[in-house]
């Protein structure tokens, strides 16, 4: 249903839940735990930097910075104020400072690298999704964590934002019956969508694909939506609007000779957080962080589209687009005793309403709009809800929580994904790791 005429009903007006209060009840530990970061980009510094720093600064004592980039880990020092020091090898950086956590926000390829090295020096991980990018370092990941008793979290925020916790009531409330088949669409626009073609996302070899990178998000939603394992995949993709199909393209924006004439043209020096991080320590590793979307070495696919099955017999039809001139999804569960529908726009350029709506639609019965708030910052509040579970944590009441299991199953999805376009043919979830799909998803695994 459009979203204009969502708006025109009226309808019952449900307020998103909130995490219980309990997350912020715990008292304070005699000891602050010792927590050490190895990648220090944009990400890093704000997500587990600034706002950890400011929520939990209490609670947890940064002793280490570490990244590859001499100049970016200094910067990310003085962006933090912090007085820990700074290292670019983080065997020594674990060596000496025995970080109790370690907080991974590297290149999405070296994931597993860090990961693994931090459960092996004793550290619990904190790791940014994807977990990793293929099946070999994501066996790696689950021997280790197996090997040492240490911990992996993922950190999948979108679980947090209070619609898509609404959906989880909903879904296993039985609101719609036994889900049947779902149909899952997301939309990325012509300046987020855009920026990962200018970003080293730009690589399969560094991020796996979208279908990896991004869309991870997605199917761990859907495997916690589903509460079920993913059983099979079946895809296709290609890359048909950026990288080679342009007539013109250059090394990266400023220095461009088609820049007024480029629909794609950014300006990172409007941006002096960027530039602080990446234009001034450009001189120690070469990289451009306003790459050229046009570049011919792009070897990712923009558009795609994904088949599942479930172990619980639940199919999914899904895909992503990165050209479109809005952002957001659009998603449909179909269930034996009615229909759940949403239609979320993110980063929209025009003002609209604050809150974001569900249709929940009763077969042979009536519809109702429930309307939950979309007002808090970062990602929907989900940013700061994650947090507050990692750091300082309460009753996981919706499952949200998220170990290596999660991680690993929502990566598979893409990894399979990816696979069967190169090779045309479906692909078994079980044939990937050690890991067996289950008809009924373990908690918080």
């Amino acid at each position: 249903m459009h979203r204009r005429k969502f708006i025109q009903q009226t309808g019952t007006v449900i307020a998103g839940s909130l995490l219980s209060e309990s997350v912020l009840a715990s008292a304070l530990p005699e000891n602050k735990k010792r927590i050490a970061m190895v990648g220090t980009g944009h990400r890093g510094t704000g997500m587990w930097g600034v706002e950890v720093l400011k929520d939990f600064g209490h609670l947890v004592e940064f002793v280490g910075l570490c990244d590859k980039n001499s100049g970016r880990v200094k910067t990310a020092k003085e962006m933090l104020k912090l007085s820990c020091p700074t290292y670019t090898d983080i065997d020594v950086m674990l060596k000496e400072t025995k970080p109790e956590i370690l907080i991974v926000t590297t290149m999405d390829s070296t994931h597993h690298e860090q990961i693994i090295k931090g459960l092996e020096a004793g550290a619990d991980i904190i790791t940014e999704k994807p977990m990793t990018t293929d099946e070999k370092k994501c066996q790696a990941i689950l021997d280790a964590e197996k090997k040492t008793g240490r911990k992996v979290h993922v950190t999948f925020n979108y679980r947090y934002s209070p619609h898509r916790q609404k959906i989880y009531e909903l879904l296993n409330s039985g609101a719609i019956g036994k889900v049947t088949s779902v149909d899952f669409h997301w939309y990325l626009d012509t300046s987020h969508g855009a920026d990962y073609f200018r970003r080293w996302h730009r690589k399969r070899e560094f991020g796996g694909t979208l279908l990896v990178h991004k869309s991870t998000h997605h199917f761990d939603l859907l495997n916690w939506w589903l509460d079920s394992d993913p059983q099979e995949v079946f895809a296709y993709g290609s890359l048909e609007h950026y990288g080679k199909n342009n007539p013109f393209r250059h090394t990266h924006c400023r220095p461009c000779p088609h820049k007024d004439k480029c629909k794609f043209y950014w300006d990172i020096n409007k941006d002096p957080r960027l530039v602080k991080l990446y234009v001034e320590n450009e001189k120690y590793d070469g990289y451009h962080r306003d790459g050229c979307v046009w570049k011919e070495d792009i070897d990712i696919f923009d558009k795609m589209a994904v088949q599942i099955k479930y172990a619980n017999n639940v199919q999914v039809s899904y895909s992503l687009t990165t050209y479109s001139p809005y952002e957001g999804y659009r998603i449909s569960f179909n269930g034996t005793e009615g229909k759940l529908d949403a239609w979320i726009h993110e980063r929209q350029p025009w003002e609209v309403e604050k809150y974001d709506e569900l249709q929940l639609t009763k077969n042979f019965g009536k519809t109702e709009y429930i309307r939950i708030d979309n007002t808090e910052a970062g990602h929907g509040g989900g940013d700061l809800r994650l947090r507050k579970q990692l750091f300082n944590p309460g009753e996981d009441k919706w499952k949200q929580a998220a170990g290596s299991r999660d991680g690993a199953m929502s990566i598979l999805v893409g990894i399979a994904a990816r696979e069967s376009i190169d090779k045309g043919k479906p692909v078994k979830i079980e044939s990937l790791t050690s890991l067996k799909p289950l008809a009924k998803k373990p908690v918080n695994s």
